[in-house]
């Protein structure tokens, strides 16, 4: 079942043709997203990382966090993910995020490039689950938390605020991890720095509203403020909080005259 447009028809219409892209149906597990990879690469006679390797990554992965140690975190990153972020970068985020005090690793699934590590971590504002996408070298591909208990506002505010700060790869991680496979970092940057080519500056998000939801997903309206205009970015989530798809207008909402 498809989203109803909200707005203008010009708007609608892109929005639609974003719904049928994404497939809002379809929540697909880590390991569904695997083998999509590995059909799409080819056969290969071994997977990337063996078990016992990629839980040893994740355990060195989760150990940088605990210890907020930004370098080594940073060193963990895919070449990919490093091209828009650095070591400065990281240590913001860290200091942010409430202290990892322990974890478990339930699940790990070798996949024919690639390898998820699912893990559940204890901090202290709780429990978080956590999917982590490894390539052959032990590095971070992927990350995903888990958002299904969160209002999705909140995951729609976080995702936009983070892009705001030029934070890519904390804003990739709302995204689910088949939507990750097909926008890296550098696309979710330059789709942004894109948009504010047409708006202005980022000033601030106004608000966020649920304007629809079904059992397949949610429509969320993130009101935006730039120099030079407002507009609205469209954020769709499957029915665990994941993004699914983001409508970054490509003819936003001209500037409106001043009213006295």
């Amino acid at each position: 079942m498809m989203l109803r447009p909200l707005r203008s028809a010009l708007r609608s219409s892109a929005l639609a043709a974003l719904l049928l892209a994404v497939g809002i149906g379809v929540a697909q597990t880590p390991a569904a997203v695997q083998a999509q990879a590995g059909a799409a690469s080819g056969p290969q006679a071994t997977p990337a990382l063996g078990k016992a390797e990629a839980s040893a990554a994740a355990t060195r992965i989760l150990e940088a966090i605990k210890n907020r140690d930004a370098n080594t975190r940073y060193s963990q990153f895919s070449d990919e993910l490093k091209q828009t972020s650095s070591p400065s970068m990281v240590d913001s985020t860290l200091q942010t995020q409430p202290a990892l005090l322990s974890w478990t690793i339930l699940r790990v699934t070798p996949g024919l490039k690639n390898t998820t590590v699912e893990a559940i971590l204890n901090t202290a504002a709780g429990q978080k689950d956590l999917f982590m996408v490894l390539n052959r070298q032990g590095q971070l591909l992927g990350q995903l938390y888990d958002a299904s208990k969160q209002p999705s506002t909140k995951v729609a505010l976080a995702f936009v605020n983070a892009l705001s700060t030029g934070q890519f790869i904390s804003a990739r991680s709302f995204l689910s991890l088949d939507m990750q496979k097909e926008l890296p970092p550098m696309a979710l940057q330059a789709k942004w720095l894109n948009l504010q080519k047409e708006t202005g500056n980022f000033v601030k998000v106004d608000k966020a509203v649920e304007a629809e939801q079904s059992k397949d997903g949610k429509l969320v309206l993130v009101n935006t403020e730039f120099n030079r205009l407002t507009d609205t970015l469209f954020v769709i989530l499957n029915n665990k909080n994941q993004i699914i798809g983001v409508d970054f207008p490509n003819e936003p909402a001209k500037p409106q005259k001043v009213q006295h």
